[in-house]
This record gives structure tokens, sequence and C-alpha cells, in this order.
């Protein structure tokens, strides 16, 4: 029991000591590689010598190394939201893109190049968050007015139908509109054109964001246990459930500026990562963010050659691996929300 014990404790110490290891090996994999290979002594050259001149090195420096990065970023605050959002709900089907969190930053920002058709890359960045928070609004409410409304396959049902009704909305609104083709971005999650200026933009709200979640994570460890439980250790579950959704939506509605709508980041990530280090949020948070990042980043490279020379989505990717993990979890654990 107690080398148990023992690996147990030092496994998040390894995850987190390995993955700079991890993630440089993985940037690498994912400038060198992809519809056309590039050397690595051109991608050194790229780095040091830059030749505006020179296509390859215009590839590495404004294609694939913003693309690593958007990725390795948005990996992480989606797995960051969906741990957040399964320990605060207690539910272990909770993520922003089953919530409808997602759908809601993808209306906002179809609203804002429709109407406000000259908006700046902050711009998208806010609309993307107001639309996030509605989006959240929206689904807690009819949770709280639907009897068992925060049981695990209702409330994942009440957030599907909310996300397709608003990813409807957006969908006619940008064909009413003929905007289908500017709009469709953020639909396919598209990594390769993201832009670096809004990575840019998008960095101070990413630190805020994580910020509070790491500031609420010991908070989130004790809600996970329950609400009794939790009030009777005298915690302000109002105030800790505020900051959890602020964090969410400020992580998911950068994520899906950046790049689009890209699901099942948020639902699979947290539930490998309780595996490993257990139900301390303090550890998940930070290891979810991680792993979350190298797995979008992995899943990224691998679109690239499913279809060879052409890119598949990364969205195909995450669901060729999400939908069964989905399933598996209604399968086993349908009706019943994770014991702490």
């Amino acid at each position: 029991m107690n080398k148990v014990k023992r690996i147990r404790i030092s496994l998040p110490v390894l995850i987190l000591g390995l993955s700079p290891i991890i993630i440089a090996f993985t940037m690498i994999g994912s400038i060198l590689y992809g519809a056309k290979d590039i050397g690595w002594s051109t991608v050194l050259d790229a780095f040091f010598q830059f030749d505006s001149g020179n296509v390859d090195h215009q590839i590495v420096m404004y294609s694939r190394l913003p693309r690593v990065i958007g990725a390795l970023l948005i990996g992480a605050f989606l797995a960051i939201s969906g741990a957040i959002m399964q320990g605060m709900t207690r539910n272990y089907l909770a993520s922003p893109s089953i919530m409808g969190v997602s759908d809601g930053s993808v209306f906002a920002i179809t609203f804002c190049m429709i109407f406000i058709p000259n908006a700046s890359p902050l711009d998208m960045i806010v609309y993307s968050l107001v639309g996030s928070a509605v989006a959240v609004g929206i689904v807690l409410g009819f949770m709280s007015l639907l009897p068992n409304g925060m049981s695990p396959v209702r409330m994942a049902i009440i957030g599907t139908i909310i996300g397709t009704f608003l990813s409807s909305i957006s969908a006619a609104m940008a064909s009413y509109f003929q905007v289908s083709q500017n709009i469709s971005f953020w639909y396919n999650a598209r990594l390769h054109q993201i832009d670096p200026n809004l990575i840019k933009l998008a960095i101070p709200f990413a630190l805020v964001g994580i910020g509070l979640a790491l500031l609420i994570s010991k908070s989130i460890t004790v809600l996970s246990l329950g609400h009794e439980v939790s009030v009777s250790l005298g915690q302000k579950n109002v105030f800790v459930k505020v900051v959890a959704i602020i964090s969410v939506v400020i992580l998911t509605g950068i994520s899906v500026a950046l790049a689009g709508n890209i699901g099942f980041v948020g639902l699979i990530i947290p539930h490998i990562t309780r595996f490993l280090v257990g139900f301390d949020y303090r550890l998940i948070i930070s290891c979810a963010g991680v792993i979350g990042a190298i797995f979008l980043a992995l899943s990224d490279i691998l679109s690239r050659f499913l279809n060879h020379p052409f890119e598949t989505p990364i969205g195909v990717v995450t669901a060729l691996i999400g939908v069964p993990f989905f399933l598996y979890l209604i399968r086993k654990r349908g009706g019943m929300k994770y014991a702490s």
C-alpha cells in the first residue's frame, strides 16, 4: 500500500517534470512534418537566419510555429476548463463542448462578423467571451429549472440541446447574410489559419483565466466532495462557483476565438488526469493543462497524415477519440456522478 501511495504522489511531479521535454519534441515534429516536409537545417535557418523570400522559412515562421503554439495553448485551456466544470458540478460528462459553451462563443463571433465586419482581433476575443458567458447562463438556467437537472446525463442533454440550437442559429445567420465561407474557420477549427497576432492578444486573458483556476483549485477539490461537505467546512460555494465560471468562460472563449470550436478535449483529458493523479484539483488543473496541450498538438500532427497530403480538420481527430470515450462513460456510469 505504501508503495502504491508513493507512486501516486510522485506521478504528478513526473508529468510536470517531463512535460517540457515532451512539448519540445512535439513542437519539433509539428514544425518538421506536414503536407510539405521541411528539413531540420531549413528550420534552424528560419529561426536564426530568416529569409523573407524563402517559402520554407515563411511556412515555418508564419504557419507551423503559430500553429503548434496555438494547439498547445488551446489544448491546455480546454482541458483546464473541462476539469473545472467536472469538479464544480461533480459531473463526469461536463465539458465546454458538451455544455454548449463553445457553441455560444461561435454564435457571438458569427454575430460579430455579420454586424461588426470591421471588428478588431481584440473585439473578436471580447465577443467570444460574451458568447461563452451567455451560453453558460442559459445552460445553468435550464438546469436549475428542470427537476434533477444537475444529473450527469440530463445535464449533458441540456447542454447539447442548447449548443445545437446556438450552432444552428449561427449557421442560419451565416447563410442568410452570406458569410458562411468566412465563418467556416470557426466551425471547422482549422489550426493552420490561426492568427499569430490573436495569440499575442489572448495571452493576458489566458493568464487571468489560468490564475483564477489555480486560485480556486483547492476549493474545487472541496466542492467536488459534495455541497453538504463543502458547506460544513465553511466554504463559500457561491463565490467559488462564480470564479470557476469566469475562468471557464475566459479560457473557452479565447480558445474559440483562436481556432474555432474543438470538441472533446475538455471531456477526455480531465478523466485521464484524475486517473493518473487522483482527486486533488491543485494537481488535476496543472497536469490537465499539460496533458491537454500535448494531446491537442499530437492530434494536430496526426490530422496531417490521416488523408495525406490533404489535412483532416482537427475536430475530426478529437471526435474519433472523444465519441467512443463519451459513449463509454454513459454506458459505464450513466446517471451517476463521479465519487471523489
